[in-house]
């Protein structure tokens, strides 16, 4: 997975490269961790994933350093745990482009090869491909270490209206919120 540089300059003899992505603010860690466990997400979750994100652009990036109690085979990541960051990551989509709360409705991961965990940390990545009639479908892909693609997922969220997603699901009063730690 490559990055995109914003911006390429010199300064005195020095290249510098800046990159258009953004940290993604997770406005729901205020919350105690009876309220917000969330297996992917949470830092309060001590079996969890603990996932950030990042925005470039169109998408939305997640990096994880996969832990050997996570493995189905030998040296591989699980299928299962492949998939939970890509729905996680697709979730985050939801949050961010459609402003909104979802959940997944249907999850199709097309497993391309296996994830060795000795590679490293491993990168995920997931774009809004169409949002109608309050469903969002996403195309998501997870790589490993060296950077090759070992699935890739077609994602399909229910997307609650905001105000619903707003009073039982927590979402944000803006979508701002992701990107401003004072804003709630």
């Amino acid at each position: 997975m490559q990055l995109r540089p914003l911006l390429v300059f010199m300064w005195k003899g020095i290249f510098f490269i800046i990159f258009s992505m953004k940290k993604i603010v997770n406005p729901f860690t205020a919350a105690s961790p009876e309220e917000y466990n969330c297996f992917g997400c949470s830092p309060h979750n001590t079996s969890g994933l603990k996932l950030e994100f990042w925005e470039d652009g169109d998408t939305v990036l997640t990096k994880y350093n996969p832990h050997r109690n996570l493995m189905g085979f030998s040296n591989v990541l699980h299928g299962g745990i492949q998939a939970t960051i890509l729905d996680e990551l697709g979730g985050w989509v939801v949050l961010l482009k459609c402003e909104t709360a979802g959940v997944t409705s249907q999850l199709n991961v097309k497993y391309l090869k296996p994830l060795y965990i000795s590679k490293g940390e491993i990168q995920a990545k997931a774009k809004l491909i169409l949002f109608e009639d309050k469903i969002a479908v996403i195309s998501a892909e997870i790589f490993d270490g060296e950077d090759g693609m070992c699935a890739s997922a077609e994602i399909h969220y229910f997307c609650y209206p905001q105000a619903i997603a707003r009073r039982k699901l927590g979402y944000p009063e803006s979508v701002e919120a992701f990107y401003n730690p004072l804003r709630k």
